[in-house]
């Protein structure tokens, strides 16, 4: 019986941690391809470890890419969120890799520098050695741990702080959808918390804000309008991106799927993603690893 190659064993690893640092299912995608073909060439037997060498290997591309993207993304119309991924419900027992892969957190990471992005994911997320972070992102170990420490607290300063189970998750994005979908503004305004902030993605393609929209009645009316201007909506929970979420999809509206945070019982931010190119991938389950 003839030995796995280490490219398709590590393959939802390489994928996930490519997603975590570009927040793109289809530039990750790209990366993992871009690195598949690098390691076809490689002469195997001078590689000692292979998980190591592909994850350096995926480090490296997904920096050139995180590159080109940073200037692509200050020309994008509206406000820019993370590409959702259908993710099973099994993702969210492995708690840390839950947390590095919402929503919420891959938001966060959007406001890290290139280099401080892929130290903080491989040391944070995947807990790589500092000398081999260095390698990948070609920095010395002590620089590395600089750039550690530094994006750390930033990350610390800025992540949701989501103390709650995922049932508990899963029970308010369940009231959230009924109001929703009834129109109830009392509703809405009793499952949104009174400074929630709504966050929409439709990068030029589908209607959405172009910039945050701030205050739990200002929301609720927003959201309470949704029933009466799409009656024809079908609606589900579904696992993204290892936490539950609401999905909406009407006929005139079109798809659209809302990530929240959840502090107290009330949700305090809102993330909807409407923007048709970055929906793509909930047909079917992507598997993460780390």
């Amino acid at each position: 019986m003839s030995e796995v190659d280490p490219f398709v064993a590590h393959r939802s690893l390489l994928f996930t941690v490519a997603y975590e640092m570009l927040g793109s299912a289809a530039d990750a995608e790209d990366v993992v391809q871009e690195s598949w073909l690098r390691w076809a060439e490689v002469d195997r037997a001078t590689v000692r470890d292979p998980r190591a060498y592909l994850v350096r290997t995926v480090t490296r591309q997904a920096l050139n890419r995180l590159r080109t993207l940073s200037r692509r993304r200050e020309e994008y119309v509206g406000e820019w969120l993370p590409e959702p991924l259908l993710t099973a419900p099994d993702v969210a027992e492995d708690v840390e890799l839950a947390d590095s892969v919402s929503i919420a957190m891959l938001t966060v990471l959007e406001s890290l520098a290139p280099t401080e992005r892929a130290v903080f994911v491989l040391r944070e997320v995947f807990d790589a050695p500092y000398d081999e972070i260095a390698e990948a992102v070609g920095k010395s170990p002590a620089a590395v741990r600089q750039i550690a420490h530094r994006s750390r607290a930033h990350v610390e300063a800025r992540r949701p702080r989501m103390e709650v189970t995922r049932s508990e998750q899963q029970q308010v994005v369940e009231r959230f959808l009924a109001a929703v979908t009834g129109g109830d503004v009392q509703a809405l305004m009793d499952v949104l918390a009174p400074d929630v902030v709504l966050v929409a993605d439709g990068g030029g393609i589908a209607p959405a804000a172009l910039v945050p929209l701030n205050g739990g009645r200002k929301v609720a009316r927003l959201l309470a309008k949704f029933a009466t201007l799409v009656p024809d909506a079908r609606t589900a929970t579904l696992w993204v991106n290892g936490a539950p979420a609401a999905w909406f999809n009407g006929e005139k509206a079109g798809e659209t799927v809302v990530s929240v945070e959840v502090q107290d019982g009330r949700i305090t931010r809102i993330f909807a993603m409407r923007n048709p190119e970055k929906l793509a991938r909930l047909a079917e389950e992507t598997e993460l690893a780390r």
